[in-house]
């Protein structure tokens, strides 16, 4: 099942700050995925999905998509607006209309049930067990009575747009792009403490993909002179890859990573969906956010409150308003004691309220 990453080196200058991961993280027991990560940023995944599980994903997904399309869906992403928040009414597929839907685990999204399952499986949570250095077993968790190391986050739609091509610029999650040298290392280090980062962020796609395109091995360094002067939606930067995914594929990376996402538009009168890709992300438990999330309960400042890297992670993922509607009392899934357990540590995040955004634009 694994494929390595191809490794590709940007043309970066020796006098670039750069960070590597610590002895700890890069031990000689270290697994193939998280190696591939760590070295390139980012890891291609073949066949996650059977090609069962391709169809029956691609049928509700173009089902998902058109709801949203016909304004039955009320969470999704604008275009031309890259970062939330995103505007209560989408705009005419004249000038593009959606380019994403948000919130596949609300529990008012038809067809819920079969994305938990998927989101919660044992192959997906497998992999980010692996990314985030969490030791056991993934399959015997689920009956267990140990703590629960994972963190349900986000899971969404990326879709085509209709009538008009549509870009997302270079940048880093969560790093603003006017940020000095100095500021982009200390960001960088504070993401990714000991050179791993809290949280495994994946694309999957259902249909042939090749909408992502990043720098590997940008991750582990500021930028370099020619990527911080660059156009922001340069259409290539030196040491670029796109990353090709075919149906049932999935590529895992780290969101330190400079990347962008390209979205070829819908043609007009096409019935197939040219895109349709899952985009999730995955937590973990970060020591001390009991203690914060209890802090929180009594008034004070929260689990959002905790560490730098608690925070800047609490506000990527709060910022999309997953807190308004994950602590419902009809928000569990019943489909295992596990998924309950890591939405109980989203709930322990916070509501999102004044949490703010990561990025502007």
């Amino acid at each position: 099942m694994y494929q390595s990453t191809p490794t590709l080196r940007s043309s970066t200058s020796n006098k670039i700050p750069q960070f590597t991961p610590s002895l700890t993280a890069m031990t000689a027991t270290t697994t193939p995925y998280l190696t591939s990560l760590q070295r390139d940023g980012f890891v291609r995944i073949p066949s996650l999905l059977t090609p069962e599980e391709i169809t029956h994903f691609r049928t509700i997904a173009t089902e998902t998509t058109h709801l949203t399309r016909k304004g039955q869906w009320p969470h999704f992403r604008t275009v031309p607006k890259q970062f939330p928040p995103w505007p209560s009414t989408a705009p005419p597929a004249s000038e593009g209309g959606i380019w994403g839907v948000q919130h596949l685990l609300h529990p008012d999204m038809p067809h819920r049930t079969d994305f938990a399952r998927f989101y919660f499986s044992d192959k997906v949570l497998a992999v980010a067990e692996e990314l985030l250095g969490v030791t056991g077993s993934c399959t015997a968790r689920d009956n267990d009575t140990t703590e629960e190391p994972l963190v349900m986050e986000l899971f969404n739609l990326l879709v085509a747009p209709e009538t008009k091509d549509f870009a997302l610029r270079w940048h880093r999650d969560d790093i603003p792009e006017h940020v000095s040298e100095d500021e982009e290392m200390r960001l960088l280090h504070q993401k990714s403490p000991h050179g791993r980062q809290s949280h495994a962020q994946y694309n999957l796609a259902l249909c042939a993909d090749r909408s992502l395109i990043v720098v590997p091995g940008s991750h582990r360094r500021v930028r370099t002179e020619v990527e911080r002067t660059a156009d922001p939606y340069a259409p290539e930067l030196p040491g670029q890859l796109v990353v090709e995914l075919k149906p049932g594929d999935a590529v895992f990376y780290d969101s330190n990573i400079l990347h962008r996402g390209v979205y070829r538009a819908k043609p007009e009168g096409q019935e197939e969906e040219p895109r349709l890709t899952l985009h999730g992300s995955i937590g973990l438990k970060a020591a001390g956010d009991d203690a914060a999330a209890a802090a929180g309960a009594n008034g004070e400042e929260g689990a959002a409150g905790g560490s730098a890297a608690g925070k800047v992670r609490a506000t990527a993922v709060l910022q999309h308003g997953v807190g308004a509607w994950v602590r419902r009392e009809d928000a569990a899934f019943g489909i295992g004691e596990r998924a309950e357990r890591m939405r109980a540590n989203l709930v322990a995040m916070g509501s999102g309220d004044g949490v703010g955004f990561s990025l502007q634009g």
